[in-house]
């Protein structure tokens, strides 16, 4: 394939944890730690709690929260994909928090069996509301096929973008001022920007459709740098709030509990709840990029102290696609976006372009995270 790696490029590693030069713009220190878990470790400092100081926030905003909607019928808004991280957020807050979100499961049209079963499990035992807002497929369709055919990195953005764009309009329609997120600091420290640019990033998405796109997107759902840093916080007053960093999430405990005690079912690897994310990252980005999302996955473990180098190393040797079974899901794809598997090979093996080869508002998100402490979303 394309633009991977250099072969006379030398390779390194981390010796802390397993980021290495399959990300163009890694640096490393003279003690050989990568600039990612070097960040990470800085980062953990003001975003991770797994301790009393945790709680003791946990409980502070769980408090306010309950007293501003005693009155109303919901206290909080979540979206929920089956995945490990939004089914586990439910449960914590059900469960610990006694809280009353509204759960949105937003259908990009790409979910498997397992993740729809999840669920259907977890609104049942929790006694929960759920609304399920169906993207419009032919939209939806396009605009995936025209990321493909922009041959970028980061092919989950339109499903990515259109969650946000639901969940946040959900929150709007119900009068809903804090939306609670999975996003976590224990599992999702490291991801190298030229592995998967900012998925909000409107104009890039505007850009990539308006090149390749053969429809207008009329109900797309989907959010502007204004609405994102604008309209929700200060003019709707809208509060994200991402609890699992308040807390000691650790994954292998988070499942265990959930298949005790929601029937929930483990898919095989992060994201792997969307049939079509699974072959996105453990077959497009590898073989065309150089990209393997585990080392990142993995790496964020080791940061949080739930894997250690050791054991991360060694479940990189594990192949999630053997003997082209790989073939079943790409097959399944070119056939739900209607071309042929020859044609979407074709567009797979056209050379590599990244965000930037397409508008985009980058300079402006730079802006934005370096005062996010004045801001709203952080």
């Amino acid at each position: 394939m394309n633009n991977k790696i250099d072969e006379v490029m030398e390779y390194k590693i981390c010796k802390r944890c397993i980021m290495d030069t399959t990300d163009p713009e890694i640096t490393f220190s003279k003690e050989g730690y990568c600039n990612h878990c070097i960040d990470a470790f800085e980062k953990a400092k003001i975003e991770w709690f797994p301790n009393e100081e945790g709680e003791k926030r946990l409980q502070e905003i769980t408090k306010k929260i309950k007293k501003e909607t005693k009155n109303k019928e919901y206290d909080c808004i979540i979206g929920l994909s089956g995945g490990i991280d939004s089914s586990y957020l439910a449960y914590m807050l059900v469960k610990k928090l006694k809280l009353r979100p509204l759960v949105v499961h937003i259908d990009c049209g790409w979910n498997s069996e397992q993740a729809v079963r999840n669920i259907e499990n977890i609104v049942k035992k929790l006694d929960l509301d759920l609304h399920t807002h169906v993207v419009d497929w032919q939209e939806m369709k396009d605009l995936q096929l025209a990321y493909f055919k922009a041959n970028i990195a980061n092919q989950d953005v339109p499903q990515d973008h259109a969650i946000f764009g639901a969940l946040y309009s959900y929150a709007v329609k119900n009068n809903i001022r804090y939306v609670f997120n999975g996003s976590n600091f224990a599992t999702e420290s490291i991801l190298p920007k030229a592995w998967g640019y900012n998925a909000l990033d409107y104009k890039n998405l505007k850009g990539i459709h308006k090149t390749f796109g053969t429809i207008k997107l009329k109900k797309y759902p989907y959010v502007t740098f204004f609405k994102r840093y604008v309209y929700f916080p200060y003019i709707r007053k809208m509060k994200i709030v991402m609890p699992l960093n308040l807390m000691d999430y650790d994954k292998q405990k988070a499942i265990e509990i959930m298949q005790n005690e929601l029937d929930w079912e483990y898919y095989g690897g992060k994201h792997h709840e969307s049939r079509f994310t699974k072959y996105f990252q453990a077959r497009y980005l590898p073989t065309k990029f150089g990209y393997d999302k585990r080392r990142a996955h993995l790496s964020s473990l080791i940061v949080s102290g739930q894997l250690t180098r050791e054991e991360a190393l060694k479940e990189m040797e594990t192949e999630i696609y053997s003997n082209n079974s790989y073939i079943d899901d790409m097959e399944y794809i070119a056939k739900k976006l209607g071309v042929s598997l020859e044609e979407f090979q074709k567009i797979i093996n056209s050379p590599n372009k990244t965000y930037k080869d397409y508008p985009n508002n980058e300079d402006l998100f730079r802006l934005a995270y370096k005062i996010k402490d004045k801001l709203f979303f952080k």
